[in-house]
């Protein structure tokens, strides 16, 4: 057999140790995370939950899932070991950060709208805060299409 021929099997079995090393890689880095676990910390499953870590026993974790309400998990089962500033970032909706930038309002027209285009619509207001939703006139059905049809649509099926 000539090199040209075995060449292929060669550079195959080459591909295939690459690959089986950094997938041994992979797996001990996650061993060695999952090692990391101590109770109190935050982690995520493989599934997406969110959970903080109550015992760790041999191959399983008690996780406490919601306040009072306890599951037992595969240790591989769990995705990732979150800090803290992340796990309460993430469930809690806590953030580290405070920032200087002012507050949006939740009601952004007053971002657009000016004092004086305020107090008129608030004078077109009805006074018992219901909103007609009734045809407005008949100005606005004169630009209606009559057949019933939008513009661009045709009989063909």
């Amino acid at each position: 057999m000539s090199l040209v021929t075995l060449l292929p099997f060669i550079v195959l079995i080459g591909a295939m140790f690459l690959m089986t090393r950094s997938a041994k890689r992979k797996q001990q880095q996650a061993a060695s995370m999952r090692n990391e676990m101590q109770p109190g910390t935050g982690v995520r499953t493989v599934g997406g939950m969110y959970a903080t870590v109550k015992e760790i026993g041999d191959d399983t974790v008690l996780l406490e899932v919601a306040p009072g309400v306890h599951a037992v998990y595969a240790k591989n089962s769990i995705g990732a070991v979150l800090s803290d500033e992340e796990y309460n970032r993430i469930v809690h909706g806590e953030s580290a950060e405070t920032s200087d930038l002012p507050a949006v309002p939740d009601d952004a027209s007053a971002l657009t709208e000016s004092t004086d285009d305020a107090a008129d619509a608030a004078e077109a207001a009805p006074a018992d805060g219901k909103i007609d939703l009734g045809k407005k006139d008949e100005a606005d059905d004169a630009a209606a299409p009559k057949d019933g049809k939008a513009d661009g649509e045709s009989d063909a099926k």
